[in-house]
């Protein structure tokens, strides 16, 4: 009974998501317009070809595409593939993600600023985000604060120690979706598998975004996997990436008795290489970072503390 309860409970919670502002966001369920879309692309590959002064002829011998499928495309009834696409767009010095997005390069400032802080530097990115991040966008992150981080930097154990010692209260994310779907999140994943956990994470994110002004919130180091989720993340909690050396994350993790990142697999230290190092970008776009490495618990605290003091509005600070 109980497992079929949890069940009934978890359908319930992915049957809807709730919005921060507490507004019922349904699925969608509508599909995408194939033809509209098609036609879209077409008109963009015969903007393109004309501003480059070039006949559809000359594009194919570049391009090395029929000019058959040029026509066929540029009339919006091709149906056209993605290495193809790249072909096209590679022979008129194109990105190829200016050929489908929705915004037209040549018209929309949203499209070319993307396209320029896209080969921004990094300093440069943090003082666009400064400019824009005023009024509603800034206070939206409150005095929430968020440890992210792969398993073993500390998110846990260093979070609760500093809610305590400023006098916050401390949540864990997979135990808010724990609470929410009646189940372990690993019971999540069997049943539902990433894209129910990924909805669920969600929502359990807006709700606590919508209850918690000041708190400290430890969240798993997997959200940076939904570019949707953890843009929301990002505005509306104050970040901190704790990092730590991969030796140091695996050996945290199995002092704990947890064995699952050495189980079935020869090459476990390889893998969650691989792992910290695809996210790093990811992670570092946190808006503060707290090195662990080689630092007992006293001393990572302490810097913890230091960077939260120092860099977040926390009204009882």
């Amino acid at each position: 009974m109980h497992y079929i309860s949890s069940h009934l409970k978890l359908a319930e919670c992915m049957s809807e998501i709730v919005s921060f502002d507490g507004q019922v966001i349904p699925p969608t369920s509508s599909e995408p317009d194939a033809g509209a879309f098609l036609s879209m692309v077409g008109d963009r590959v015969r903007s393109a070809r004309a501003r480059k002064g070039i006949s559809r002829r000359v594009l194919s011998e570049i391009s090395g595409v029929s000019p058959r499928y040029l026509a066929q495309l540029e009339s919006g009834k091709g149906n056209i593939s993605i290495a193809l696409l790249l072909k096209i767009a590679t022979a008129l010095d194109f990105s190829v993600e200016w050929l489908v997005a929705r915004d037209d390069p040549w018209e929309s400032e949203i499209a070319m600023a993307r396209f320029l802080f896209a080969g921004a530097t990094h300093a440069q990115r943090r003082q666009v985000l400064d400019i824009l991040e005023t009024g509603p966008l800034k206070n939206a992150r409150a005095g929430r604060i968020a440890l992210i981080g792969l398993r073993g930097a500390g998110k846990s154990t260093l979070g609760r120690l500093a809610a305590a010692e400023l006098d916050l209260p401390f949540l864990e994310l997979n135990e808010e979706i724990e609470t929410a779907s009646g189940m372990p999140v690993n019971e999540v994943f069997s049943l539902y598998g990433q894209d129910g956990y990924r909805r669920l994470e969600r929502q359990a994110l807006e709700r606590i975004a919508a209850t918690h002004e000041n708190m400290i919130l430890a969240v798993a180091g997997g959200i940076v996997s939904e570019p949707d989720t953890y843009t929301y993340f990002l505005r509306h909690f104050h970040t901190i990436w704790l990092k730590a050396r991969p030796e140091e994350h695996m050996a945290r993790v199995q002092k704990q008795g947890d064995e699952r990142p050495m189980t079935g697999s020869a090459d476990a230290m390889a893998d969650l290489k691989r792992i910290l190092s695809s996210r790093e970008v990811l992670y570092g776009k946190a808006e503060a970072e707290v090195d662990t490495a080689r630092q007992t618990q006293t001393e990572s605290l302490a810097a913890l503390l230091a960077v939260i003091r120092a860099g977040f509005p926390l009204s009882r600070l």
